[in-house]
């Protein structure tokens, strides 16, 4: 089992700049990925941003330039940093992380986090 603790979102004016952090407790050693999700109103859940334990980091194209996902390793959390704030970032923000089982992947969520831009 993996818990997954966000913070960070609130409300910022466009062209502003928000970061996110998510705490991971559990089964951290099982967890092979950890990226960030969002999901706006009347939309299905979108992958924004995934960094995996070994290779590179992934970006969906309308963030890309302007987000950047992290991890302190020390302090088992991730973090997304977003600059440059538009108004259709707009979203609940979810912190997932990735486990293998078998020939599955498990995906725990954290509980979501509100990011409004406002324009």
């Amino acid at each position: 089992q993996v818990q997954l603790v966000e913070s960070g979102g609130g409300l910022v004016q466009a062209g502003g700049s928000l970061r996110l952090s998510c705490a991971a407790s559990g089964s951290i050693r099982s967890i092979n990925a950890m990226g960030w999700y969002r999901q706006a109103p009347g939309k299905q859940r979108e992958l924004v941003a995934l960094i995996p334990s070994h290779g590179s980091t992934n970006y969906a194209d309308s963030v890309k330039g302007r987000f950047t996902i992290s991890t302190d390793n020390a302090e088992n959390t991730v973090y997304l940093q977003m600059n440059s704030l538009k108004p259709e970032d707009t979203a609940v923000y979810y912190c997932n992380a990735k486990v293998p089982l078998l020939a599955t992947m498990i995906n725990y969520w954290g509980q979501g986090t509100q990011v409004t831009v406002s324009s």
